[in-house]
């Protein structure tokens, strides 16, 4: 099959969460599962643009409104990534180094789909599938259907991966002159709840819909923002898929990152290795349990509560563990993140920002990994934690329910707590701590369990292609 992977992220042209991990991942799989996956993504500023070779593939002129343009379509030379990937420029709109968060947003996401699309119409032939990840190209289904310039292109097969459905796209009406002409007898296929919404008009429109875990499928029946009754109504052409990892990418035994490598077999010993050079780096004492968190620094990610749950730890545990903070996000948690590393200098530290190797290393150097998530989709961290041997702590929600066992069940080997509270933090902390000084037996047996977990892509790319045979 020939699919098309459409989306703002993929790493590791341009990655700003799990999204970018999962594009970067899923077509080199389904690639190497021998069917022929392509990525179309913006062509952002990132230093990925300019350390690889490129050829133009196809220069087309479209339009927003009133507003007409030119783009280009480029082409990755070499397959470095394993697959074909496709960079969409336009200039003024897509060329900047940063994914989102702009005041223009809205038009980026529509330039880029229109562009897509437009190039699209012009291959002389059709794909099997097109493969939509999240709303930022949510509108790809309902333009293939209904938007009269594009009517040939209507009985291509379309797929919607949502990995977080609390981001919808939400657009005013006044902003509809920016689509290309539709059927206006169809235009309740975009609306939901009296807006324009990306993300509703893909599950509308979309063939297949899945999430990223199958937990995640069922909350967002009583829990997505608003859509919880188009889910509700949807829920016939929905499914859970659970995502992978790279394990070209996270792989303790072959990991370039870290400081030594290991196994399944030699974990008791390099780990320990690693978490001295780690300790070492941030001033920590390695003899003591190391408990981190990797992470957007925001209220999804119950980071507003790491503060406080630190510092109880502290008080309460006297010295007795370690903290080590990796992330960036809200400015004011940042803030007190920052400001903690003076009061608990020797047991806390926190590095503010993105640093993909040193997540590297905290996982290898870890012992435990702090996941209080209140939403988590599907969640790649705990995955990642367990490849490398470093037990989850993770709330009882969406993909952290699929993918962690409490280490109170049969052969569990994870730490799971019920609510996003300091309370069940500090529960869960204390019992992390327990283990790691009164049970070493049980964290050996813990730690080689999961690294043989096989979280590998391989499972997840024959469910997806399943689905896309399932739309022939």
């Amino acid at each position: 099959m020939e699919i098309i992977h459409l989306s703002f992220e993929c790493y590791p042209v341009a990655k700003a969460g799990g999204l970018g991990d999962v594009v970067g991942a899923l077509p080199k799989y389904q690639t190497k599962a021998g069917h022929y996956a392509k990525v179309v993504m913006p062509m952002h500023r990132t230093k990925f643009l300019n350390t690889h070779e490129w050829d133009v593939d196809f220069k087309g002129r479209a339009n927003i409104g009133n507003w007409w343009f030119d783009y280009t379509v480029i082409k990755e030379r070499n397959n470095t990534l394993g697959f074909d990937l496709f960079l969409i420029d336009i200039n003024g709109l897509l060329d900047r180094e940063q994914i989102y968060g702009f005041a223009d947003d809205t038009q980026r996401y529509i330039g880029f789909q229109v562009s897509f699309i437009n190039w699209l119409d012009h291959w002389e032939h059709k794909p099997d599938v097109i493969h939509c990840h999240d709303y930022h190209v949510g509108l790809v289904p309902f333009m293939l259907k209904y938007c009269y310039q594009y009517s040939r292109l209507g009985d291509i097969p379309t797929v919607l991966t949502i990995h977080n459905a609390q981001y919808q796209g939400w657009m005013g009406w006044d902003q509809s002159f920016m689509l290309p002409t539709y059927d206006t007898w169809k235009g309740g296929l975009l609306e939901w709840s009296g807006d324009i919404n990306p993300l509703a008009s893909a599950v509308k429109n979309a063939w297949k819909v899945n999430t990223v875990s199958w937990s995640y499928m069922e909350e967002l029946r009583y829990n997505s923002n608003g859509l919880e009754a188009l889910f509700e109504y949807e829920r016939g052409k929905c499914s859970g898929v659970l995502n992978g990892i790279d394990t070209d990418v996270w792989d303790p035994a072959t990991d370039k990152f870290i400081d030594v490598n290991y196994d399944a077999t030699t974990v008791d010993k390099n780990k320990q290795k690693n978490k001295e050079a780690l300790c070492k780096e941030f001033n920590l004492d390695p003899q003591k349990p190391l408990i981190v968190f990797i992470g957007r620094l925001v209220g999804e990610k119950a980071a507003d509560l790491l503060p406080d749950a630190i510092a109880s730890a502290m008080y309460s545990m006297q010295g007795y563990v370690n903290f080590l903070v990796l992330g960036s996000g809200d400015p004011h948690i940042e803030w007190q993140l920052k400001q903690m590393t003076q009061t608990f200098k020797g047991s806390y530290n926190a590095m503010i920002g993105y640093n993909e190797a040193l997540s590297h290393k905290m996982y290898a150097g870890a012992d435990f990994l702090l996941m209080p998530s209140r939403v988590e989709p599907c969640g790649l961290n705990q995955m990642y934690a367990m490849k490398y041997g470093t037990v989850p702590m993770v709330r009882s929600t969406g993909g952290l329910i699929d993918t962690v066992t409490d280490m109170g069940e049969w052969q569990g080997w994870g730490i799971r707590f019920m609510q996003a509270s300091v309370g069940d933090i500090m529960h869960a902390i204390s019992r992390a701590v327990g283990l790691y000084y009164d049970d070493k037996k049980t964290l050996a047996r813990m730690r080689k369990h999961m690294m043989e977990i096989d979280n590998s892509w391989e499972k997840s790319v024959q469910q997806y292609l399943n689905i896309y045979l399932s739309l022939k």
